[in-house]
């Protein structure tokens, strides 16, 4: 009871409002239908009925299908029926519906066969009466010549042509319209079925004589119960249904269709039935023998109305049953001895594919037994994981791929603490980096200098968490401001922290009394000897300091292996590119000053490495070139929008977001 509540309440938290509903109107429905009401609201119940039973049937099967299929085992078993035992079944299926047509058209061709060799047997008869007529002895008259050829024809086919019937006539008329019918007027003879009335007969019409004396001699067989009882003696039951052509009304008999589309459809009626006498389905050969029903037409029988004139001729069907052991036996008559051997080959084949498929069963239903266990055994490993037992281990019994499976799993359970370590160690770092991003955001300028005609912009991306870019503005006196640009080498937090150095060491110096008289050359010097004596011999810097006095309009500057700035004037652009080589490399390096006079309206554009590097599709870079048109062609726009215009047309140059090195660009507008 505590096992089936559960399930009760899983299953009804299932249902939905339409499932409900659909059951209300099932169970109304079914009410309705084994009650005596009746009328229009107790119809449309039931018919209600009958649409939710369809929904809740559905709805059924799709709920069973889920909860079978859950399992692999069940999975498993499933494919393996439709891999393996519902193409079986497919097969015997063809089998047995390619059997049953094979010995339906071998009953039916024993059927034909035996007809028709009675007679051409007929047609034989007459071919022979028709040679002995052309040469009657002397003294003998034709009627009895004729009497006598009759009499031995009988005695010789009696038994095999039961009830046979010669006549001799001088009207040929009957035999010229029936060989004008058949399209075949210029033969001598007609052989073939006669319908006339209710009656079928064989009948075989010869002409004789010459031109001049012209006779007939006609052979007839009437289509008895008898006769019918010898015809075919392999096939069981027997029965011949004449037809006449059906013109609508009530039927006196099975109406039979045949015909196509290109010929057109007629429709016959069967008048009389001419059943086997004494012929019925013989015994199965075996237990589940089937029996062989066959309906099969044969030839067209020739058609006299009863004023003598030759219609059209009317199908005959033949229904008949049949043994599949009679016709096997029929069929491999002509084997002899042999047919005892195969048969018995065959038998052995069949044992053998019988017990091959036993065995395929029998593995397939171990495996799957195997594959599953195995599965469920990491199912329950996880739910172990799941609530936090990392201890628990999957037992391995075999070195195939489920063990390698079990094994991994085993080992993957093994490394989760060492996992959940290193994720907490990596979260640790991330936030010292988040940190470090954080401290170094303090170093940038926050605050711009107000410096008399200066109108001052930078920004900076960087390609990771932290910038190796570094920039800064400095206000020395009332007139006079420090622009420093540097690439540290490297990225990351080691450059964020030589970044830091820098910017200390940079505001040590120049955040002193008289620091606006200061050589830039002198002050580059220091910083250079700072960096080598407190990195490493890998750790250096591309460094640009520019300081600018707004009451003389004269612009100092020192570049330390850093990319030409530029500044652009009416008068054109101006590489500020003297000084010396980068910063942190040799300690005695020498750098120079250069001072320029700066026109009216003129910017200063900083930037660094990662603005003029981003190649295209074709691996051409932005180059200092472009980056320096670029500024020309929006040098009248205020330095935020030169800076952003610069940035952006060095991204589309790219043609993509991602960055490969931290790009800073410095934008001033010195009027």
């Amino acid at each position: 009871m505590s096992v089936a509540r559960p399930q009760f309440q899983d299953f009804w938290r299932r249902l939905s409002r339409l499932d409900l509903v659909a059951f209300v109107l099932f169970v109304a429905g079914s009410l309705a239908m084994i009650s005596s009401f009746a009328g229009g609201v107790a119809s449309f119940a039931k018919y209600l009925g009958v649409l939710a039973g369809i929904y809740l049937v559905v709805r059924v099967i799709a709920w069973g299908r889920s909860r079978l299929l859950w399992s692999l085992r069940n999975r498993l078993i499933v494919a393996y029926l439709f891999i393996a035992v519902v193409p079986i079944l497919l097969i015997m299926t063809f089998v047995v519906l390619a059997g049953n047509f094979l010995y339906s058209q071998l009953g039916a061709y024993l059927l034909y066969e035996d007809l028709h060799r009675r007679i051409e047997m007929m047609t034989d008869i007459g071919q022979h009466i028709a040679a002995a007529h052309e040469f009657i002895p002397k003294g003998i008259t034709q009627e009895d010549s004729e009497r006598i050829l009759a009499a031995e024809s009988r005695n010789v086919h009696d038994g095999e042509l039961p009830g046979l019937t010669i006549d001799f006539s001088n009207n040929v008329s009957e035999l010229q319209r029936l060989l004008e019918e058949s399209k075949t007027p210029n033969r001598s003879y007609f052989s073939g079925l006669l319908q006339q009335g209710g009656t079928l007969s064989m009948v075989s019409m010869r002409l004789l004589g010459d031109t001049q004396n012209r006779r007939m001699v006609r052979l007839r067989v009437q289509m008895t119960p008898a006769l019918l009882a010898t015809v075919a003696p392999d096939l069981g039951a027997i029965q011949l249904n004449l037809t006449e052509p059906y013109t609508g009304g009530k039927p006196t008999g099975v109406i039979y269709s045949t015909g196509n589309a290109a010929t057109g459809e007629l429709k016959y009626q069967t008048i009389r039935p001419i059943v086997a006498k004494d012929r019925a389905l013989q015994p199965a050969g075996f237990w589940l023998e089937p029996s062989v029903n066959v309906v099969s037409r044969l030839e067209d029988a020739a058609y006299i109305t009863a004023n003598g004139s030759v219609g059209k001729p009317n199908p005959v069907f033949a229904v008949f049953s049949a043994r599949p052991t009679r016709l096997s036996a029929r069929m491999f008559s002509t084997l002899g001895e042999l047919r005892d051997f195969y048969l018995l080959l065959f038998t052995v084949f069949a044992v053998v594919f019988l017990l091959i498929w036993i065995a395929a069963f029998i593995t397939g239903v171990v495996l799957t037994r195997q594959i599953t266990k195995a599965i469920a055994d990491l199912y329950h490993a996880t739910q172990y994981v799941q609530s936090g037992d990392l201890t628990h281990r999957v037992r391995i019994e075999r070195r195939d791929q489920l063990g390698v499976l079990a094994e991994s799993f085993n080992l993957m359970t093994g490394s989760i603490s060492g996992l959940i370590e290193e994720q907490k160690k990596r979260q640790r770092l991330e936030n010292e980096i988040s940190i470090a991003r954080e401290v170094q955001s303090q170093l940038f300028p926050h605050v711009l200098p107000k410096v008399p005609g200066v109108d001052i912009q930078a920004i900076c991306k960087a390609a990771r968490s932290v910038s190796g870019d570094y920039y800064d503005f400095i206000q020395l006196s009332p007139t006079h401001i420090a622009i420093a640009l540097a690439d540290i080498s490297g990225k990351g937090i080691s450059a964020a922290l030589l970044m830091a150095s820098l910017q200390a060491a940079l505001r040590s110096q120049l955040l002193t009394a008289g620091s606006e008289t200061t050589s830039t050359a002198e002050l580059v010097a220091r910083l250079n000897r700072h960096l080598v004596r407190n990195t490493g011999d890998d750790r250096f810097a591309t460094f640009f300091i520019a300081v600018y006095d707004s009451a003389s309009r004269t612009l100092r500057y020192t570049n330390a292996g850093h990319l030409p700035s530029f500044l652009i004037s009416r008068d054109g652009a101006m590489h500020l590119s003297k000084g010396g080589m980068v910063l942190g490399v040799l300690e005695d390096c020498c750098y120079d000053e250069e001072m320029v006079h700066v026109a009216d309206n003129s910017i200063l554009v900083a930037y660094s490495d990662g603005l003029v590097e981003p190649e295209h599709v074709y691996g051409e870079e932005f180059g200092i070139k472009r980056l320096q048109q670029a500024a020309v062609y929006v040098q009248a726009s205020p330095p935020k929008v030169v800076a952003e215009s610069l940035m952006t047309a060095a991204e589309e140059w790219a043609g993509t977001p991602e960055q490969a090195d931290d790009m800073t660009v410095i934008v001033a507008r010195l009027n």
